[in-house]
């Protein structure tokens, strides 16, 4: 069975994700956005403006206090955002927004879950 998500090879450039950063982003989001949840992750998936110029792929994490301290809430978004370029790489992460949720599982949770169920939501949010 062949991974998910391959490495890249050495000296090869990183794939670009970009932030979310402006409010107008979260509020559209948060109004036409589609939602999925699966297990200890939530996705918000926010299609790109087909007249718009493409761009990559944009992320924002939503991530609690709830969850743990700054570290575990660090922990969880450095391994997600790690996941998601991964993603990237061998074409599963389709232009759009995306707010991404997580529970305190995803801190603990094996990397090949981790990438799977990052998959499976992503594959259903953007169907």
């Amino acid at each position: 069975m062949t991974p998910a998500v391959q490495e890249r090879p050495r000296g090869a450039p990183r794939p670009q994700l970009w932030r979310v950063t402006e409010r107008e982003s979260f509020q559209d989001l948060r109004r036409g956005g589609r939602r999925v949840r699966r297990g200890s992750l939530v996705v918000t998936f926010l299609a790109p403006d087909p007249s718009s110029p493409p761009t990559p792929p944009r992320v924002a994490f939503a991530i609690g206090t709830t969850v743990g301290g700054a570290v575990v809430r660090n922990r969880i978004r450095r391994r997600v955002r790690a996941a998601l370029r991964g993603l990237l790489v061998v074409d599963r992460l389709p232009a759009g927004t995306y707010l991404i949720g997580a529970t305190t599982e995803t801190a603990q949770m094996p990397w090949s879950k981790l990438v799977a169920a990052l998959s499976t939501t992503i594959d259903e949010v953007t169907r």
